[in-house]
């Protein structure tokens, strides 16, 4: 599947996506109200459990305060009461009623309907108090008579106008109190968060009709700003793969032209001449085309794998002298008559580096070989320690590379020399490639000007983990 397809198929899929519209799409209002409904009812329905259960223990607590409290109060009137003749306790009830604050009465002993446990106290002459702790009963002593006193709480006298409760008007005024503020807070929460939502919505919207460039504003709520920088990230990454793929499809196309024209020429001319010297000759062109298409297909194919993700690193500690003499030993057979030497005299001795093994030596070789197309006669390849970073220098006596030019050499498909004929000649892919690998090892790789008069390319890339041997 050439580029072009494989780019035209990612945007046809992107294309195809759209967000379904939302049936019943939440609105602001509706999220609060939910939202509030939910925390509302949560908080209401725990505070009447909790309620529920420190009332009913603390029940008994009450009530045993109640009698202790009350208990001279009754025993002062039943001695009232028996200093008079029975037939006048209904007329001493009713002074003595006036006198206090709570209405006091006398029944029989029959009229009551009270819980075993409270019929029981009452009938052993010690106070009983009803279920809802505001009456108390009391047995005159061996009579069937019981004094009651009570309510004891003034809201529940008859004779008063019948209002709430003050408990009621209390609890009421409470929760009132406390829905509006809590109305308050879940707005201002719900508000930032239905703001971020909607942005992302849009945002994907966006995404699904093929603008890529588009970008979700930085989240108000703390809930989405991971979220946010997730789907900024794939954005972003979604926008450098497609710019990557028709970067690499049009300069493909481009370079392509080149060897299969010549391809094209050579075969043209190999039918119509019949010479032996000369059929060699256009077959070892065509072998030399084939290779270069053979060579641009594995560059490209290794810069857009490096451009997708980078690939995992698997760092190993290597002694860097004796590497560098490698991988400079590997490239010698190259250099044809040029002079190709290391120099390591700059390095602490034993010194150790962490660095890819797959990777990194493809990024030495590759400046290795973009030195040995142009110097005259001689390379140096140099290493050394600059703080807590890693230097690696390649230098070459050729034509150098003009200021303006230094940063843009590393990027693809970048050739300075328009002029540069087969031997030369590359396609812009090996520059870009060493760029991706420091990168991948949180370095950088630039150019300057060589101490020999031709080009300094320099690898950089913090020691890591790298140990100095004294």
């Amino acid at each position: 599947m050439t580029g072009n397809s494989r780019n035209n198929r990612l945007l046809n899929i992107l294309g195809r996506y759209k967000p379904a519209p939302w049936r019943g799409r939440y609105s602001l209002s509706r999220l609060f109200l939910n939202f509030y409904l939910l925390v509302m009812g949560s908080f209401v329905a725990i505070a009447f459990f909790a309620d529920f259960v420190i009332s009913t223990s603390l029940k008994g607590i009450t009530d045993d305060y109640t009698s202790r409290f009350m208990r001279g109060t009754i025993f002062l009137i039943e001695e009232d009461l028996f200093r008079r003749p029975r037939s006048e306790w209904p007329r001493a009830i009713k002074e003595l009623d006036y006198k206090f604050a709570y209405k006091l009465d006398i029944v029989e002993r029959w009229t009551l309907k009270l819980p075993p446990k409270q019929a029981e106290k009452l009938d052993d002459g010690d106070l009983a108090i009803d279920a809802d702790g505001d009456i108390i009963y009391h047995r005159l002593k061996q009579t069937p008579q019981i004094l009651v006193v009570g309510p004891l709480s003034p809201d529940a006298n008859p004779d008063r106008p019948r209002a709430l409760p003050l408990e009621l008007r209390i609890r009421l005024l409470t929760w009132s109190l406390i829905g509006l503020c809590l109305a308050i807070a879940v707005w201002f929460w719900v508000r930032p968060v239905w703001r971020d939502l909607e942005a992302l919505r849009q945002t994907a919207r966006a995404l699904g009709e093929g603008h890529f460039e588009t970008r979700a504003p930085q989240a108000r709520s703390g809930a989405f700003e991971l979220l946010t920088e997730t789907l900024n990230g794939m954005a972003e990454r979604i926008q450098r793969l497609i710019a990557t793929q028709k970067e690499l499809s049009s300069a493909i196309s481009h370079e392509l032209r080149t060897p299969i024209a010549r391809m094209r020429f050579a075969l043209e001319m190999l039918t119509e001449t019949d010479e032996q010297a000369e059929r060699g000759r256009l077959w070892e062109m065509m072998e030399v085309d084939l290779d270069e298409l053979d060579n641009l297909i594995d560059s490209s194919l290794t810069y857009a794998r490096f451009e997708r993700e980078q690939p995992e690193l698997h760092l190993t500690s290597v002694e860097l002298a004796p590497w560098l003499e490698e991988e400079v030993e590997s490239m010698r057979i190259l250099g044809r008559s040029l002079k190709l030497s290391v120099d390591s005299s700059a390095l602490p001795e034993a010194q150790r580096v962490d660095l890819d093994l797959k990777s990194m030596p493809y990024a030495l070789t590759n400046l290795l070989r973009n030195a040995l197309k142009y110097a005259e006669s001689r390379i140096t390849v140099s290493a050394e320690v600059v703080g807590d970073h890693i230097r690696i220098h390649v230098d070459d006596d050729g034509i150098g590379i003009k200021p303006e030019e230094r940063q843009r050499v590393f990027s693809a498909f970048t050739r300075l020399d328009r002029s540069r004929d087969r031997a030369t000649g590359g396609y812009g892919l090996g520059l870009a490639i060493v760029r991706l690998v420091l990168e991948q090892h949180g370095g950088t790789a630039t150019a300057d000007e060589s101490p020999l008069g031709g080009a300094r390319f320099t690898l950089s890339w913090p020691l890591l983990h790298s140990v100095t041997q004294s």
